[in-house]
């Protein structure tokens, strides 16, 4: 790494940087069993500047075995509910405390903003801990009145409990890595499983600093694995591992299929959070200037690389020339640069891969006619940036317009009616979120139940909170996190019957 960026970060980042980068199983750092190595790039110049184990079946096998030991033996089965609740209340307190460090190392292995980071990404997940440590004092079961009808004078007494599914293998994305290892971890911890996790391959430095966070706040080894590696390796041989209860998994619709494949040969219980193509459907009486600077945030925001990003804007006929020229400025005027730059508004993409997949699409949508109004394409030569982009003259199937770009890329179309902005707006695969615009909420209350999303926003778009469930429908997924619902994912339920 590069002088410049040294002196950008803390001495703690440094030193996390300088030290050797291990896997975390059981009590143990480990290199991977055959000693291979991943490098990691920063988005923003293309340089390698770190190194991890890259792990295999057989690292995912021992990581699998040392959950299994730890749910069975040792300190945490015997843990009660409010001990569990005390050590994810410590470790959100180490994460709230390593917060400056934790979005540094974000920034360099992701290239998003490192104050975005900071007050989003960590405020976030330090908020969710805090919120699925309380859950684990309310996990619950209940009192049936029975009748067995044919034997009408016996008496009995029945109960249901929610237990621990066992040992869950979570399966992380690179857009939000910490915030997601917290998505996964919190109800996991709550609900007394244990974890191996899979950090993606592109963004694994932070997965890594929460492990010695883990130890750190006191919960006990082997409670919390995890395994660096590709996904094709390590990520397959977890989704298909026999001793793994559960796996929860957050990215793709196309990966998320393969483990859901991969899980049915055991039949392991899924939870999938994939990918979406958000509507932002902007009424007649809406500002424009507000839904055009709304619509900016709902697919700039982390470069567009946000599972609910409203990749998709249906404006009103009238209005719609208003919003895409405001839109098209705002996309015109922002500063693309390093998330380490506090001037910088959009990074780069996580990847040349990532680069070069989103530069593709734009490129089939002008081949296909779409014409662009701001952007399009690669920013610089150095690093993996990508103009924000605007597309206009687009029609309902092209691919831009229905498939996942998963970058700052946007295609705008005009609706005559709400008839129409409702059957645009379902007709993809996805069913993720979406967002409406609008002063008069009667019909904003009238649409809601037509749209066919896990979340629908009025006025703003991807905000969420700890209490709220949130998933897809459609192929956006399986099951919901947040809230209580996501407690539902790592518990079973347990019918007991007495006789009495």
């Amino acid at each position: 790494m590069d002088m410049t960026t040294r002196h950008l970060i803390s001495d703690a980042a440094n030193a996390f940087l300088a030290a050797p980068k291990r896997m975390l199983i059981g009590a143990d750092w480990v290199d991977a069993a055959d000693g291979a190595q991943l490098d990691v790039r920063n988005p923003a110049t293309g340089e390698v500047f770190a190194q991890v184990p890259a792990g295999k079946a057989a690292d995912v096998d021992r990581a699998v075995r040392a959950a299994r030991a730890a749910f069975e033996e040792g300190p945490w089965p015997a843990m009660s509910p409010v001990q569990r609740e005390r050590l994810l209340l410590a470790l959100a307190d180490k994460v709230e405390a390593n917060a400056q460090e934790l979005a540094e190392l974000e920034s360099l292995d992701n290239g998003k903003s490192v104050m975005l980071a900071r007050h989003v990404d960590m405020a976030m997940a330090v908020d969710f801990l805090r919120y699925m440590a309380g859950w684990a004092t309310k996990i619950e079961g209940a009192t049936h009145d029975v009748s067995v009808p044919f034997i009408p004078q016996a008496k009995f007494f029945a109960w249901t409990r929610r237990e621990p599914v066992g040992v869950v293998g979570a399966i992380i994305p690179w857009n939000f890595p910490l915030l997601m290892a917290a998505w996964k971890i919190g109800p996991a911890l709550a609900a007394g499983c244990t974890v191996v996790l899979k950090p993606a391959e592109e963004t694994p430095l932070t997965a890594l600093r929460l492990g010695q966070l883990i130890l750190e706040a006191g919960i006990p080894p082997g409670v919390v694995n995890i395994v660096t590696g590709l996904g094709e390796t390590a990520g397959a041989a977890l989704a298909s591992h026999p001793g793994v209860a559960k796996i929860a998994f957050t990215g793709s619709t196309a990966v998320g299929k393969l483990v859901q494949r991969a899980a049915i040969e055991n039949m392991t219980r899924v939870s999938l959070e994939l990918g979406g193509k958000s509507p932002v459907i902007v009424l007649d009486d809406a500002d424009p200037a507000q839904a055009a600077v709304g619509a900016a945030q709902a697919i700039f925001f982390n470069q567009g690389q946000v599972c609910t990003a409203g990749s998709r804007l249906y404006v009103q006929k009238k209005l719609f020339d208003k919003v895409v020229s405001e839109l098209s400025a705002i996309a015109s005027a922002m500063k693309l640069g390093p998330g380490l730059d506090p001037a910088s508004e959009l990074g780069p993409l996580v990847s040349e891969v990532q680069r070069d997949r989103v530069c593709s699409y734009i490129d089939s949508g002008v081949s296909q006619g779409a014409t662009v109004a701001s952007g399009g394409g690669r920013a610089g030569e150095k690093g993996y940036f990508v103009k924000p982009t605007v597309l206009v003259d687009v029609r309902q199937d092209m691919r831009v317009v229905q498939e996942e770009i998963f970058g700052p890329v946007v295609v705008a179309l005009p609706y005559d009616d709400i008839d129409e902005a409702v059957r645009l707006a379902n007709d993809t695969p996805y069913g993720l979120g979406a967002s409406i615009w609008s002063n008069d909420l009667a019909r904003v209350h009238r649409m809601i139940p037509r749209i066919k999303a896990g979340t629908v926003w009025v006025n703003c778009h991807s905000m969420l909170d700890a209490s709220l469930p949130f998933g897809g429908f459609k192929q956006s997924g399986i099951g919901r996190e947040m809230g209580r619902a996501a407690l539902d994912m790592f518990t079973e339920t347990k019918s007991v019957m007495m006789a009495v």
